[in-house]
């Protein structure tokens, strides 16, 4: 789940880093992505003593986006992606550029890097679409271009 770009949890979910348990430590960038999710205090008591959060404590946390009915799990998750893939290609592509390049850069340098992607963006038929979309009060048609 660490690897996601945003979880949706069913009520009886729990997330942890159990690795300690058996004498080993998460080997698979865990350590690092659950500090940047939770910040150091929560992600060094969960990987040096293995607890786990309950889905309510990890959305308050930060972890995850949303919790849902463990019976709408399926339905909800599906739900979520259609309203993400509704949205211009690109601009999804480079909106998640921008926001993992977040972690990478300064600050001064992340917000170069998403002034230049924001100009790309003018030089798609998807920009020029959602504007004219947004003015004429209708959806629009993404192309992906």
């Amino acid at each position: 789940a660490m690897a996601c770009d945003m979880i949706i949890a069913s009520e009886s979910a729990r997330f942890g880093q159990p690795e300690i348990n058996i004498g080993i430590i998460p080997g698979a960038g865990g350590t690092q992505r659950l500090t940047q999710a939770i910040g150091k205090a929560l992600a060094m008591e969960m990987v040096l003593n293995g607890r786990f959060l309950k889905a309510d404590e990890a959305l308050q946390h930060g972890l995850i986006n949303r919790v849902v009915p463990t019976e709408l799990y399926l339905d909800e998750a599906i739900k979520f992606a259609a309203e993400i893939a509704a949205r211009a290609p690109v601009a999804l592509r480079l909106a998640k550029e921008a926001v993992n390049a977040s972690y990478e850069m300064s600050l001064a340098a992340g917000i170069a890097h998403e002034r230049r992607l924001f100009y790309m963006l003018f030089s798609t038929e998807d920009q020029k679409e959602g504007m004219d979309a947004f003015i004429n009060k209708r959806k629009p048609e993404w192309k992906g271009k």
